[in-house]
């Protein structure tokens, strides 16, 4: 249903350059639905429902996350959509397991990040799971803050719109 909008703003030849540099690449796989998009239309965030969406993390991903882990190097996933793809692969101890299977994982604050530490998103639209999710992982005054700063200077919001590193 949606293009994967944050990857979007990955060139080869920025994904080149990111590699010569060390940074590895780890591809994980959640079939978008409208659900994701759906505005959030309860009071108490806890009882919004999402619908299930499938997703695929395999192998050879987990290799390379779970050895940044171990490394203490900064897991940055590329869009709400791989992270709840990784939320939803996370073993008891911390690491990322290969599975599959149908998700419906809403990640709202407060939030325990097991993996990733570092978050490229585009700007979400008002009530939407997208947007808490971003507050989960930056808190709700920084995110405020800088979607105030992305309003003031006329950013892009949405799938193709302009798209922020949270660190």
């Amino acid at each position: 249903m949606a293009a994967p909008t944050a990857g979007l703003h990955f060139s080869r030849e920025l994904i080149k350059k990111l590699e010569i540099k060390g940074v590895n690449f780890a591809e994980v796989t959640l079939h978008t639905g409208l659900g994701t998009f759906r505005p959030i239309e309860v009071e108490d965030i806890s009882k919004h429902k999402m619908d299930a969406e499938y997703y695929e993390v395999d192998d050879y991903a987990c290799k390379i996350v779970n050895r940044a882990k171990e490394e203490n190097r900064k897991i940055c996933a590329i869009g709400t959509t791989s992270v709840r793809a990784i939320e939803s692969s996370i073993t008891t101890t911390g690491m990322l397991k290969p599975s599959s299977g149908w998700t419906n994982v809403f990640v709202s604050p407060p939030h325990d990040f097991a993996l990733t530490n570092a978050l490229i998103t585009n700007f979400h639209l008002p009530k939407t799971s997208l947007l808490i999710m971003v507050t989960a992982f930056m808190g709700y005054d920084l995110t405020m803050e800088a979607y105030k700063v992305a309003i003031k200077n006329k950013y892009r919001f949405f799938s193709y719109g302009d798209a922020m590193l949270i660190i």
